[in-house]
């Protein structure tokens, strides 16, 4: 059944407003909810775990052979290590703020229990969601690498100061500022190069930490000793005291669209020494590079997370604007084709109008037909 033009100019005004709206929401999706979209989760909980590399020097200090009566120190070499890191969100958290949780420990595979146990250590810090860094607060977090009695973390605030667990939303290939754990200390991360990892688009960035006195870091126990000279394979008598030194070089993979960390290796050496330029005795040496299925899983996050940036932010926006065009095309067509529809004739009361130009019939004369025959009036005569 056709439509009526008053119907016809509703029902375009109806498919005009609702493209208008479609087109609006097109423009408004990738400035609004991609803006939204583009942090870190608050549900972030990732497990990375990073292997020594088979073929490359991995020593390590047998810290029993210290407390040895007799013999110098002795270093095993060709030790299997494990790094485990567990990052959680914790509170406070919010819209544009959160708060990470890094639980991290090194460990040689090759002892059981705690004698196999180097480091433990539990990082916190708050991050803005959206760069990745740090928060203008201080202290914004705390590093704690002893224990009460109770088992309980012992926490030291420490005021971080550059990027530590994620990049940028958007990571640019230029330096960014990276805070190093060990040496409590932020210094450049640089861009290498753009490569790939299994068909995923990363770029390659490199840090290197200058040797550190980590006594003047951290006044732990095992950062300063004071032993016999020949148990530091010395000659003489006298107690020798030895500070403990470390440098690293750090490798990152990131994604760059979501600020990933795909993949990741150091290259650590820890040391023991009278001067930062002359190591002694290795307390630590080894290159740890995270395994293929940390890749994988990291990987999975980053594609998930391109994933709904795409949708929000190219898939979404075209498929309302195509569709919020049609629509309004279509309206305006109908509109105009309601509009020039022709105008039904008005009925004429009292019989059928006399053609153009004709005299109107005189009062109380009856109309005539179209169908009747014109008549002649004849006189007729009488007494004929």
């Amino acid at each position: 059944m056709a439509l009526s033009a008053g119907t016809r100019r509703t029902v375009a005004c109806l498919l005009v407003g609702l493209g208008a709206l479609l087109i609006v929401m097109a423009l408004m999706i990738p400035t609004y909810t991609v803006d939204k979209l583009a942090k870190t989760p608050l549900d972030l909980e990732i497990t990375t775990i990073a292997n020594s590399q088979q073929g490359s020097e991995s020593l390590v200090l047998d810290s029993r052979s210290l407390t040895a009566p007799e013999g110098a120190a002795k270093v095993d070499s060709n030790v299997p290590l494990i790094s485990q890191r567990f990052v959680t969100v914790e509170e406070p958290s919010d819209a544009t703020e959160m708060t990470i949780q890094a639980g991290q420990t090194l460990r040689r595979i090759d002892k059981q229990g705690d004698t196999g146990l180097l480091t433990a250590v539990v990082d916190r810090v708050t991050i803005d969601r959206k760069t990745g860094m740090p928060v203008d607060k201080e202290p914004n977090g705390s590093i704690a690498t002893t224990v009460n009695k109770e088992g309980e973390s012992i926490a030291d605030p420490v005021q971080h100061t550059g990027l530590q667990y994620r990049f940028p939303i958007g990571t640019e290939k230029k330096s960014y500022p990276y805070f190093d754990l060990n040496a409590r200390a932020t210094f450049d991360i640089d861009f290498v190069e753009e490569t790939e990892i299994n068909s995923m688009k990363v770029y390659h960035f490199r840090q290197t930490i200058p040797v550190t006195n980590l006594w003047d870091v951290a006044q732990a126990p095992t950062n300063r000793l004071s032993l016999p000279a020949a148990k530091w394979g010395l000659e003489g008598e006298e107690p020798v005291t030895m500070t403990r030194f470390y440098t690293n070089t750090r490798d990152l993979w990131v994604e760059p669209q979501t600020g990933t960390v795909i993949k990741g290796g150091e290259q650590l050496h820890l040391f023991y020494a009278r001067s930062g330029d002359k190591p002694d005795v290795t307390a630590l040496k080894s290159n740890i590079v995270f395994d293929e299925n940390t890749v994988e899983s990291q990987m999975a996050v980053a594609q998930d997370n391109i994933d709904r940036l795409s949708l929000y932010g190219r898939i979404m926006p075209i498929v309302l604007g195509v569709l919020g065009v049609i629509l309004a095309i279509v309206g305006v067509i109908l509109g105009v084709r309601g509009g020039n529809a022709p105008a039904p004739a008005r009925p004429v009361r009292g019989g059928n109008l006399p053609p153009s130009g004709s005299a109107a019939p005189s009062r109380g004369t009856a109309p005539r037909g179209a169908d009747d025959a014109p008549t002649e009036q004849i006189n007729v005569k009488k007494n004929l």
